[in-house]
């Protein structure tokens, strides 16, 4: 695996790291064994980064790590976790949070230690309840090796947090349509011309520029005498800037993982061509032009206190008109409407709580934008659709499932 060097700490870093965001999952909880065999597969071809936080999988996320990474596997990697910036009401709660992470995470320190979804007002008020203070004796006890942050706000907010205090780290979101978005291509610069570890995130953009691609985007990655994948396309994009150390991704599957691999193993900081370059301006400008929401489906947003799937209906809002999906308006009342889970998810239910807003990354006005998907997607009379959807899809599934198993049962008769 390429290792890049950081000029400030001296560590070598894989060019691709693991992110325990977006673990493979089975009825809703961590699939624990595919998720081992995936991060040991990783750690076996040189990925020596794994990233984790307290809000991924429920807070279940850290304690798997602590129960895998053991022995010789936690001497191969660098753990990096985050502080829940938002639960600290004073100087203490960083103390008990980090000691509970240390415990959960079952080590004696975090190598790279981040504190989450910083942003200018965040980082006035924890900077007022000591965090600085207890950085620094939290390095001095050995519990952290190196600090950083994770960072979700514009460009003019980035460089008075880096300059605030002696970082070693900061993770940024990076990808070829965000790249002048939050920090961006400015931010990874500055960040890189003090010697700091540059670590990119969402390089897919929550696997919106994975899989399928607008007509027009596939049409313009079509004109590349080499042919790749969008996901390879992606990941090469962020690979190429010389400024970023490592890009963290949150595969879930082997293949994933499998190519993921191969792309950091080959693509070398300013490979890229001109005319490739190229092709990623105009494909950029497909997906400013088409997609409505600029959301990643992180799923920070979540759980909605009225039980609203924020990101799925952001997620078919934006397919509808990157796809030209017709289809679009249907799924959503069938997946939303409360069809096929017996439970309404869709964005008419919200209460404008401002819940979601805050804990947006992304700083989207979400209740604004839920009123516009449920006034495009849902139309007038919605609850009609509904009902009447209920009435027409659920005996076809009732007997499509009842074929299914009959032809089951005398397969297994045979």
């Amino acid at each position: 695996m390429q290792k890049r060097t950081v000029k400030k700490t001296g560590d070598q870093l894989s060019a691709l790291g693991f992110g325990a965001m977006r673990l493979p999952t089975k009825n809703g909880m961590i699939d624990k064994e595919s998720a081992r065999k995936q991060i040991y597969y990783a750690i076996d071809h040189g990925v020596n980064f794994i990233d984790t936080a307290v809000p991924y999988h429920g807070g279940a996320s850290e304690t798997f790590l602590g129960e895998i990474l053991s022995g010789e596997y936690r001497e191969k990697v660098k753990i990096s976790t985050k502080m829940p910036q938002w639960s600290i009401k004073k100087y203490e709660d960083m103390e008990k949070h980090l000691d509970q992470q240390l415990q959960r995470l079952q080590t004696d320190f975090i190598d790279y230690y981040f504190i989450h979804s910083m942003g200018k007002s965040s980082f006035e008020r924890i900077q007022k309840l000591g965090l600085l203070e207890f950085l620094d004796k939290a390095k001095k006890e050995g519990k952290i090796k190196y600090t950083g942050f994770s960072f979700h706000d514009s460009k003019d907010a980035f460089k008075p947090i880096v300059d605030s205090y002696d970082w070693d780290a900061c993770m940024l979101q990076f990808n070829y349509v965000d790249e002048n978005s939050q920090a961006g291509i400015e931010g990874a610069e500055y960040a890189h011309s003090k010697g700091m570890v540059v670590i990119a995130m969402e390089p897919l953009k929550g696997g919106r520029l994975a899989g399928n691609m607008p007509e027009r985007a596939a049409q313009i990655w079509d004109k590349s005498e080499v042919k790749r994948t969008p996901a390879n396309w992606a990941f090469r994009w962020v690979l190429n800037h010389q400024e970023i150390t490592c890009v963290i991704s949150g595969m879930n599957s082997m293949d994933q993982l499998k190519e993921n691999l191969e792309i950091a193993n080959e693509i070398k900081p300013n490979s890229l061509t001109e005319s490739e370059l190229e092709l990623y301006s105009d494909v950029k400008l497909v997906f400013n032009d088409l997609m409505k929401i600029n959301c990643t489906t992180c799923g920070y947003c979540l759980p909605c206190p009225v039980g609203i799937d924020i990101p799925g209906c952001f997620d078919l809002y934006n397919d509808k008109y990157l796809f030209k999906d017709r289809t679009a308006g249907v799924t959503y009342i069938l997946r939303m409407g409360g069809i096929f889970n017996d439970k309404e998810s869709h964005a008419g239910l919200c209460m404008d709580c401002g819940k979601c807003v805050r804990a947006c990354p992304q700083k989207l006005e979400i209740p604004e934008l839920l009123e516009e998907v449920s006034r495009d997607l849902g139309g007038r009379g919605f609850n009609l659709k509904i009902k009447f959807m209920g009435a027409v899809a659920m005996p076809v599934m009732d007997g499509f499932l009842s074929l299914r198993n009959k032809f089951s049962r005398s397969s297994k008769k045979d």
